[in-house]
């Protein structure tokens, strides 16, 4: 008696293609709180900047720092040139360049970095930048040290190469605790209209950064790409599984 023998149009990489929507959409999802996370950090870290300016105590704890990150600060002191270095490179409004690290020697003898700002490359291979003598008030936001990927070189400070932003060996190379140099970071502000920044970038004058949250947020294009691809693959499995089951794909035996 004939029988038709079916032939499965289920299979192995069927069953990975069946996962797909599910793997994407999961990841959006995933994406979705890590949207709603970053939202919170920037708004908490916001919140930070409208408070007034702390003045730095003599002697800092260390551990309460990461507590202070993007706060507010100030200080008062007289730059340490000598042991200025350059962090880089960077790029700023389409210029390439160095962000100028200096020791600020505070009045009570304590010693903090501070990130001056940019610098274009030309005033930085030429150490012909702006070196303010005297006492000065500088205003700040408080940083941490700077993650380093796969990607960026080691520090070599001996032949003043900094890459990366590593406040310990910053602190070291600036004297380190014999010179009462404190692992303390903070990033000038200087907050100008553009005219003012081109002005100060032509005379060699760092420009400092502006008072204001600039983290990168792109959680919104990932949760879209995700759930997108989770659509569409949805909507192709669904139109394939369909498709193959009408037809019922009959063999003869």
């Amino acid at each position: 008696m004939y029988k038709p023998k079916s032939e499965s149009w289920f299979s192995p990489v069927m069953g990975l293609v069946a996962i797909f929507p599910v793997f994407t959409f999961a990841l959006g999802t995933w994406q979705l709180k890590r949207l709603k996370w970053k939202i919170d950090l920037i708004d908490e870290l916001t919140e930070k900047l409208q408070l007034d300016p702390l003045p730095l105590p003599r002697q800092i704890n260390i551990t309460a720092i990461p507590d202070f990150a993007w706060r507010k600060v100030k200080a008062v002191g007289q730059w340490d040139h000598a042991h200025t270095m350059l962090l880089g490179p960077k790029v700023f409004e389409g210029e390439n360049g160095y962000q100028v690290i200096t020791p600020l020697k505070r009045q009570d003898g304590s010693t903090v970095l501070v990130d001056r700002g940019f610098i274009n490359k030309e005033y930085g291979d030429n150490n012909t930048f702006d070196k303010p003598e005297g006492d000065i008030e500088v205003v700040g936001l408080i940083r941490l040290s700077q993650p380093r990927n796969a990607f960026t070189p080691d520090n070599d400070p001996k032949e003043k190469f900094w890459y990366w932003r590593d406040i310990d060996a910053m602190a070291e190379h600036a004297g380190g605790t014999e010179a009462n140099v404190q692992p303390v970071f903070f990033e000038e502000i200087f907050d100008a209209h553009t005219g003012h920044i081109m002005a100060r970038l032509d005379k060699g004058i760092p420009v400092g950064r502006p008072a204001s949250v600039n983290l990168r947020n792109s959680h919104l294009s990932y949760v879209i790409t995700w759930w997108g691809l989770s659509a569409i693959s949805t909507i192709m499995l669904w139109r394939f599984v369909k498709k193959n089951a009408i037809r019922g794909r009959s063999l003869p035996r």
